[in-house]
């Protein structure tokens, strides 16, 4: 090493720095008194606030909830807006006719019954029940006295299964009671 004259010199600057190293680091050093001073609180931004998980957790949840509504809303107003024309057929109740009427439409596609009830004073209210061919009961509906004045056009959910239905109605007495059937009327569900 001592024949280069640049590494020589590295070597000796090495010694010297290690001498003047050991003799600062072994002088004592004063230890500096902490000075205490109160550390002010940080200020939130007040246009940050709202971001704090105790606010910002339940926040998204209604928003959450409210975006889910729309969309459940706008979905059912999509299906509604367009008007559409149901297959319909015209039930007489408590009339002796020999003429079952007949209704085509596609199976699951809602149609309308026209309901004529002979309205009577004696009853406080109806029910309409639907009869499939196998006589099951599929649906009833409350009518009140004051809606059987009119022909009532009910809006029937899609039948699958073609076949003779019944539309009976009973009447609800003034004093209480059993309902008392007054009249059945069948019609026949075709497929189209």
């Amino acid at each position: 090493m001592f024949e280069c004259q640049e590494c020589a010199l590295d070597v000796h600057a090495a010694s010297i720095f290690l001498e003047q190293s050991k003799n600062i680091l072994a002088e004592p050093t004063p230890t500096p008194v902490p000075v205490l001073r109160p550390v002010p609180a940080p200020t939130p931004s007040p246009w940050f606030a709202w971001l704090r998980p105790a606010f910002v957790v339940p926040a998204m949840a209604a928003l959450l909830l409210a975006v889910g509504y729309q969309g459940v809303l706008l979905r059912g107003a999509r299906q509604g807006t367009a008007p559409d024309i149901l297959a319909s057929a015209t039930i007489n109740v408590a009339t002796r006719s020999g003429a079952v009427p007949e209704l085509h439409s596609k199976a699951g596609q809602p149609f309308v019954l026209l309901l004529n009830i002979p309205a009577e004073s004696r009853f406080s209210s109806y029910i309409a029940d639907l009869y499939d061919p196998a006589g099951r009961i599929k649906w009833s509906l409350p009518i009140s006295a004051e809606m059987a004045n009119d022909t009532l056009p009910m809006r029937v959910p899609g039948l699958r299964e073609p076949g003779v239905y019944a539309l009976a109605v009973r009447g609800i007495p003034q004093g209480g009671g059993s309902p008392l059937e007054i009249g059945r009327q069948p019609f026949e569900f075709k497929l189209q």
